[in-house]
């Protein structure tokens, strides 16, 4: 009996496409990052991220929040399955430019900015609704 077969994982593959070309003009990861970069966080009151390793630059808040916004869409809310998520989904890597920034830097930022996620969130879903 013959079976639908897939290709070869050993086979070597030359993808001659960008991140941005494997997105879909239409998917949502656009709109969170377009929705972020029109905000302005200092007006939202979002506290400064500080990294507790010495010598670690910060991560740039937007970056963050649009992780946390694609999380909570998607009903990801475990800090430890977004770093997951941000090593093997493609759409996150486009969100994010390819960072990994570890579950504990994206829980410590979910935890001391819970009063502006939820404005942006609320202004968000009434965006949307329109």
């Amino acid at each position: 009996m013959a079976y639908i077969t897939g290709t070869n994982r050993y086979q070597v593959e030359a993808q001659l496409l960008s991140l941005d070309e494997m997105i879909d003009p239409s998917n949502k990861v656009r709109v969170i990052d377009a929705y972020v970069n029109s905000l302005d966080l200092s007006d939202l009151c979002f506290k400064e991220y500080s990294s507790s390793a010495p010598g670690q630059k910060a991560y740039n808040q937007k970056d963050l929040l649009k992780l946390h916004i694609y999380g909570y869409i998607n009903k990801i809310r475990s800090s430890r399955l977004i770093e997951k998520e941000c090593n093997r989904n493609i759409e996150v890597m486009w969100l994010i430019n390819n960072l990994i920034p570890d579950h504990v830097t994206i829980a410590n930022f979910v935890k001391s900015n819970k009063d502006s996620f939820k404005k942006v969130l609320r202004n968000l879903v009434a965006l949307l609704r329109e």
